[in-house]
């Protein structure tokens, strides 16, 4: 056989494999990734493939499993006015609950077999000549036109930088990770943190610990949570007529809406949200020097309001104690505070909250020219309209830069991400483009308005909270109402992004990588 003979063989040999590229990949299987395929589907864009790391689905709520987690915004607001649940049983459903109505929409909307379980993202990178993504999963890749970063803000946790915390010889507890084989009855036990988590932990860990010690650095504002279980008559009227349960949500979501006065806005109304907490501080301590201890020094809204009824007289049981001191380090033993006392404790429930990346997901995001988003967000973390970012073509986000409610649920805001995501990937579809890329001018413009608008927040008020960099940049939140919000986000206009399209490549043979603007 003579060289030429095999020649044609090692060329075919190396030919490349084609590859399946989707009209749309989406990156978490919870409440906004699901909703997303849920209007994808409706849009009539059905090539579309769900990317989940755990084995089910469910997201945060799936994860969140620790004693008395629940949602703090009324169930009747706590899903999708596309996909409702008229069988909530309580006022503020519990977090199995939760989880299994996300559930409940995957098997209701047959998506289940659009998703890839226990397939983590570890990379994307947009391919300019080929105009698509390439979603690193481990060893496998996937192609995709578009992608939507569903993952949602909530999804990672680890435990604190805290001195002495590897020599700690005892149980330790990541709330967002709880450890249900740890038996805490009359175990001696600290919970770190006076947060949205801890304050649902204690009032559970104090009814069979043998003690409780809550470490607290910062006081939290406090209202009464009015919770109640729904009767079934109400359940079968929401379920027979869905008109009455729309009517209850949107009550909901104005009464909501009003309460943005005083805790978006630094207004009088601030101060009447204050003297209603303190007033229940009242009514339910009645030791003066705790109730001081619980006072904060910071504006209402500044931080995330808190939401009990039986945090304030857990903190009173007989078994509880509130430790105010700082904590100087975490010892084989347990913690030592700054005062030079020493807890000794069988376990440490770290109610510290998740890693919320204000910088991009935790893996790299590269654009179309190489740039990584991380580097680009480096700092301060900026979008347009929260969805959209200069450089990363086709890519949308879901709980993005300045899209955080002060006041709402969630589920409001995400639902007006959800659906600005499909309007962008509609038009990439339906006129042929290679992509849509936020023009850099019109972010540019959208920021310096966010960052205006904000100044008169109560977040930037002068308290420290997570909503904020370390040089006090706002990267989190939306100054406005979520009326505003869903109104920006319901009107995709193709002429704030430059355009590619496949049609003029075509056409006029224009190179790959050049960029023309279509008319919308």
């Amino acid at each position: 056989m003579t060289v030429t003979d095999i020649a044609p063989k090692k060329r075919a040999s190396r030919a490349k494999k084609p590859v399946t590229v989707h009209t749309t990949l989406v990156i978490g299987a919870g409440f906004t990734g699901l909703g997303t395929a849920i209007k994808l589907r409706e849009a009539g864009i059905e090539d579309l493939v769900i990317l989940e790391r755990a084995d089910r689905v469910g997201g945060t709520w799936r994860d969140a499993t620790y004693p008395g987690a629940a949602c703090d915004i009324p169930s009747q607001l706590y899903s999708f006015s596309f996909a409702k649940n008229p069988n909530w049983s309580r006022t503020y459903s519990p977090s199995a609950e939760i989880c299994a109505h996300i559930e409940e929409l995957a098997e209701r909307f047959d998506l289940t077999k659009d998703i890839r379980f226990n397939t983590e993202v570890t990379a994307l990178a947009f391919d300019k000549r080929e105009a698509r993504w390439e979603v690193t999963a481990g060893r496998t890749k996937f192609y995709a036109r578009s992608v939507v970063i569903a993952s949602g803000p909530l999804s990672d946790a680890s435990l604190p930088k805290i001195r002495g915390i590897d020599d700690y010889q005892g149980v330790k507890v990541l709330s967002a990770r709880w450890d249900h084989d740890f038996d805490f009855t009359g175990k001696n036990v600290a919970v770190i943190g006076t947060g949205a988590s801890a304050i649902q932990i204690i009032p559970e860990l104090v009814k069979v610990a043998g003690s409780v010690k809550v470490f607290q650095r910062t006081p939290g504002w406090v209202m009464p949570r009015l919770d109640s279980s729904t009767p079934a008559a109400v359940q079968r009227v929401f379920e027979k007529l869905p008109v009455v349960q729309q009517a209850a949500r949107t009550a909901l979501f104005l009464g909501h809406e009003v309460a943005a006065t005083g805790l978006v806005w630094n207004t009088p109304i601030t101060t009447l949200i204050q003297q209603a907490g303190k007033l229940h501080l009242r009514m339910t301590v009645k030791d003066k020097w705790l109730r001081r201890q619980l006072t904060p020094d910071f504006r209402a809204g500044c931080k995330r309001m808190l939401m009990s009824s039986d945090y304030y007289p857990a903190l009173q049981a007989d078994n509880c104690k509130l430790i105010t001191w700082p904590i100087a380090t975490i010892t084989p033993d347990g913690i030592q505070t700054s005062d030079g006392l020493q807890h000794e404790l069988d376990a440490i429930v770290f109610a510290t909250g998740y890693d919320v990346h204000l910088e991009g997901p935790p893996y790299p995001i590269t654009g179309i020219d190489g740039q990584l988003l991380s580097d680009d967000w480096s700092g301060h973390p900026q979008a347009y309209k929260s969805a959209s970012a200069h450089g990363y073509p086709n890519l949308f986000f879901t709980c993005g830069p300045n899209s955080g409610p002060g006041h709402n649920s969630l589920l409001v805001y995400a639902q007006g991400q959800i659906e600005y995501a499909v309007s962008g990937i509609r038009a990439l579809v339906e006129q042929d483009l290679r992509w849509l890329d936020v023009r850099k001018d019109v972010q540019d413009d959208y920021n310096v308005t966010m960052q205006k608008r904000l100044q008169s927040t109560t977040w930037m008020t002068g308290c420290s909270s997570w909503y904020l960099t370390a040089d006090g940049f706002n990267a989190s939140m939306y100054p406005g109402f979520a009326t505003q919000y869903l109104r920006q986000m319901q009107d995709f206009r193709i002429d704030d992004y430059d355009v590619a399209s496949n049609a003029a490549k075509r056409l006029w043979n224009i190179p790959a990588d050049d960029t023309r603007t279509v008319a919308g």
